[in-house]
């Protein structure tokens, strides 16, 4: 499903280039449940940024499904990402005036697909059909997550990327995230890719990628 070769991604502080990614190799398969671990630092939201086709590699290769993302134009590489990607972020990354439902429907109007029943069952199935008219302080944490996640399948993308979804909560609100995340992406057989700091976490997936010195390293 998702194939890197040979990535290497660097940034400039001042006059030094610090290399992030060092011609880094990985293979994700179909429906796989993949967790990037490693330092603060060490580039992991990066590495998910370019797999993503959000950061262009200044060397090497992703596919996604067969495609070179990165030979695609601007505009195509947008149009692939809304088609088959979604996101969801540690931060929420909801829009304060727009209503639980209003937010969950964003994806589906960027990918231009029109989807409210779909939009409304997710948000049921996360536990927010009493909720979809509520603004976003007008939720808990834990419940403006669930919207996020709800927002990331509207569309029925094939992959979901995932940023530190659970640093914002408590390991409660956390773990109950994370088996709902775990459970709609079973149900769609979707592949889940998911940046976390927390061990505990990562070793839920099925696979852990450790980021080391540019690299990674693999971990049942």
């Amino acid at each position: 499903m998702i194939h890197a070769t040979n990535l290497h991604r660097s940034y400039s502080i001042g006059k030094k280039q610090v290399e992030v990614l060092h011609g880094l190799d990985l293979h994700i398969n179909r429906g796989e449940k993949v967790f990037l671990c490693g330092p603060s630092g060490a580039g992991k939201t990066t590495l998910m940024y370019t797999l993503a086709g959000l950061e262009q590699p200044l060397q090497g290769q992703v596919l996604i499904d067969g495609t070179d993302i990165y030979s695609l134009s601007l505009k195509e590489r947008a149009r692939f990402r809304n088609r088959n990607m979604g996101f969801i972020f540690q931060n929420y990354m909801l829009m304060p005036e727009l209503t639980a439902l209003e937010n969950a429907s964003l994806a589906t109007a960027v990918a231009g697909c029109e989807a409210t029943d779909r939009v409304v069952a997710l948000l049921q199935k996360v536990g927010l059909g009493n909720r979809l008219d509520h603004l976003p302080n007008e939720l808990s944490g834990g419940e403006q997550q669930r919207v996020a996640i709800a927002r990331a399948l509207a569309h029925d993308p094939a992959i979901i990327f995932a940023d530190e979804p659970t640093g914002n909560l408590d390991s409660r609100n956390g773990g109950q995230i994370l088996d709902l995340l775990f459970e709609l992406a079973d149900q769609g057989g979707k592949t889940l890719v998911v940046v976390t700091h927390d061990p505990a976490i990562a070793a839920r997936g099925d696979r852990v990628l450790t980021i080391r010195d540019g690299v990674v390293s693999t971990e049942a």
